[in-house]
């Protein structure tokens, strides 16, 4: 046997070992180590939140209910689960365009457990924003998803509701979840027109949702 054959059969070999050895590995797990919103992580102390770039901060069950700051989180009504809810925006001073995340407008809530840790995030595009903002809400999902991760997501498909509509030939009720690196999540997106709205009005909006996994 010539030397060229005999190295062609051993780097056969080489690639069969490879491929045996990669299929028997044990899976990589993802980890996800940033932050979940600018300076905003989930496990944080709510103490550690900066006192500057936020503002218009409420009560998410009593928005009329403000407040000063992040440290009077715990004047905010505690939900069942024992977690506080507060609305809140992005600084015009640090953010030109207003409150808003990945160019979508949007509305902001940070849930804060009852030890005074930040425990969960809440982000929805905002249905009061301009329609050529607005009609690129159901986009937001994508950004959110990529962020995390593209590979892990479980989704399911909803079913049209009675006489709804595609919106320029898309139906979209999808939801998604995923746990990474302590949290879990569920990106909701839809994409709709339902029977009594008119040509300019429809369903499309992102919501995402990012709690601390048990």
């Amino acid at each position: 046997m010539d030397q060229s054959r005999r190295s062609g059969i051993l780097a056969v070999i080489v690639l069969a070992w490879q491929a045996v050895a990669l299929a028997h590995a044990p899976a990589r797990t993802e980890e996800f180590s940033g932050n979940d919103l600018r300076d905003i992580r989930l496990g944080m102390a709510a103490s550690e939140l900066a006192k500057s770039g936020y503002i218009d901060f409420a009560c998410a069950a009593d928005p009329k209910h403000t407040l000063a700051g992040w440290e009077n989180w715990h004047d905010c009504p505690a939900e069942a689960s024992g977690m506080r809810a507060i609305r809140f925006g992005f600084d015009p001073t640090t953010s030109r365009d207003g409150t808003m995340v990945a160019g979508h407008p949007a509305i902001l809530t940070l849930l804060i457990a009852g030890g005074g840790t930040v425990a969960g995030l809440q982000i929805e595009t905002d249905p009061k924003a301009r329609l050529y903002l607005r009609k690129k809400g159901f986009l937001l999902g994508i950004q959110a998803k990529s962020r995390y991760g593209a590979d892990g997501w479980l989704c399911t498909e909803g079913e049209p509701g009675a006489g709804d509509q595609p919106v320029g030939g898309v139906y979209l009720r999808e939801r998604c979840t995923k746990t990474i690196s302590g949290r879990a999540l569920v990106v909701e997106r839809n994409l709709f027109r339902r029977p009594e709205q008119d040509i300019k009005d429809f369903v499309d909006e992102t919501r995402v949702s990012i709690l601390r996994a048990e």
